[in-house]
């Protein structure tokens, strides 16, 4: 897991700071996440919650990391495709009682398609977080396999936070949870 510091410089924990023990977040029927208990085949699952608070004319930027560990290959496959296949039913989604995400595209790449080189399959949400007063910020959320463990990212923009900013820092802590995987996969 990413603690707020793995982040960069300046970034604190967010309260609360971890999801619920034995729990993972489902999209129910009304498109709304919850947290429910950990399914047949998942033996871990972790939440951790991270923001970079603003400052002058820059707003505060939300981040999670997500890491799950399934029993099998299959188990692992099917949480990216189910992944995928939700944005297409759920396009807005509702994380939090009072946060909606609207506007969500979804993209699917198996390594070694679109020179996706760094995980077994990945895919990547982009849409729009609708801030409480109705504006919006860019919202990522970045999802990689590595045999039976799913890693995932999200990155909630804000005001006076260019799009290349953002993206980078998805990608960096992405990239950060994938090399422990890969050294604890090893047994480094």
């Amino acid at each position: 897991m990413l603690a707020p510091s793995d982040w960069g410089r300046g970034f604190v924990a967010q309260n609360p700071a971890r999801s619920t023990p034995n729990t993972w977040a489902v999209l129910d029927g009304s498109c709304r996440w919850q947290r429910e208990k950990l399914p047949h085949g998942v033996l871990a699952g972790v939440s951790q919650y991270s923001r970079l608070p603003g400052a002058g004319a820059k707003g505060t930027v939300k981040v999670t990391a997500t890491a799950t560990a399934h029993t099998s290959v299959l188990g692992a496959d099917e949480q990216l495709s189910t992944t995928l296949e939700e944005v297409l039913r759920c396009p807005e989604q509702q994380p939090r009682t009072d946060e909606r995400i609207t506007g969500l595209m979804s993209l699917g790449t198996p390594f070694g398609a679109r020179e996706q080189q760094y995980a077994d399959d990945s895919v990547l949400e982009a849409g729009e977080y609708v801030e409480k007063g109705g504006g919006t910020v860019p919202y990522r959320w970045m999802v990689a396999r590595l045999g039976t463990v799913v890693v995932a990212v999200s990155v909630t923009g804000a005001k006076g936070r260019p799009q290349p900013e953002l993206d980078q820092l998805g990608a960096t802590a992405l990239a950060q949870m994938l090399t422990r995987i890969q050294q604890q996969l090893k047994g480094n």
